[in-house]
């Protein structure tokens, strides 16, 4: 059966017209005239015999139908430009995989280990995007996500899991810090962490408790203390002297190696989240998601 599709260089045209609410801009970008801009989209307003735009004085507007379809063509270019980029990058060998990711997971744990898939998996290309809140694949690009949920909690529709790993958090402060304020000792008791000044995570507001709340202890100044938004804002304040920060292990690997922060505490505590690796159900099959998969799971088992 034939598809009532329009050209693409009438999408094209009217993509360019409508982002820039300009017929002489999207020439411009296009390369072409702007009476052939105008041509391309009269064909395309008479293939849909619908107005897209208002004609004034000043130049044109989005009609409200115009403002929808414009958002539902610039997508669908999108995502035909990366799937031509794709093929032409790999050849026509080989596969890619879409990968959301939590920013702090996927700079400080998955990248430094990728290269180890990719030589697994040389005809694997790994794309990574930042998404820090649950989306439904079928309004993205996306065969996969990385997130960062409540221990236990519910699949998203139409999805499967594989967990990875608990979330552990340790304390970290600079050498200087703990010297300072603790006499260079390791807190022990409710005192000795009321001495210490507590870097807090916006995001996370009740860690601090949860984590004395673990440890057995009472500390009144859980709370107290200057509020940052990411791990990496932390862990940057506490290599300052600035605090006691809480950040998951492998954030911290390198400052802790380096000797720039030490493990304040000597434990690790159970935050209540946990990383997963979530996929469409109907994408379950796909064979370079399935070595992702495994090879992620193998390195997100606890070692020996």
């Amino acid at each position: 059966m034939r598809r009532k599709l329009p050209s693409t260089a009438a999408l094209e045209a009217f993509e360019a017209a409508a982002r820039h609410q300009s017929f002489t801009k999207a020439a411009e970008e296009l390369a072409v005239t702007q009476s052939a801009v105008c041509r391309q989209i009269a064909s395309l307003e008479a293939f849909l015999d619908v107005a897209l735009f208002r004609r004034t004085r000043r130049g044109v507007t989005l009609t409200e139908a115009g403002l929808d379809y414009s958002r539902s063509v610039a997508a669908r270019l999108d995502e035909v430009e990366r799937d031509t980029l794709e093929l032409m990058a790999r050849g026509g060998r080989g596969s890619a995989l879409e990968l959301a990711v939590v920013p702090t997971f996927g700079t400080r744990w998955l990248l430094p280990r990728l290269p180890a898939f990719q030589q697994a998996h040389p005809r694997v290309v790994v794309h990574l995007s930042s998404r820090t809140r649950p989306f439904l694949f079928a309004e993205t690009h996306f065969d996969a996500a990385i997130h960062a949920g409540e221990t236990g909690a519910s699949a998203w529709p139409g999805t499967e899991r594989r967990m990875l790993m608990d979330e552990q958090l340790i304390a970290v402060a600079s050498p200087g810090l703990l010297a300072t304020a603790a006499q260079g000792a390791r807190p022990r008791g409710a005192a000795d962490w009321a001495r210490l000044p507590l870097l807090q995570q916006s995001t996370r507001p009740y860690a601090w408790r949860h984590f004395f709340e673990r440890l057995g202890l009472d500390v009144p100044q859980a709370m107290a203390g200057p509020r940052l938004e990411l791990f990496s804002m932390l862990a940057e304040a506490a290599v300052h002297g600035m605090g006691v920060a809480l950040t998951p292990p492998w954030f911290v690997e390198e400052e802790l190696a380096q000797g720039r922060l030490v493990d304040v505490c000597g434990h690790a505590v159970a935050s209540g989240l946990a990383y997963a690796l979530i996929y469409p159900e109907h994408k379950a099959e796909l064979p370079a998601l399935q070595a992702f998969a495994d090879w992620l799971r193998q390195e997100a088992a606890p070692g020996p």
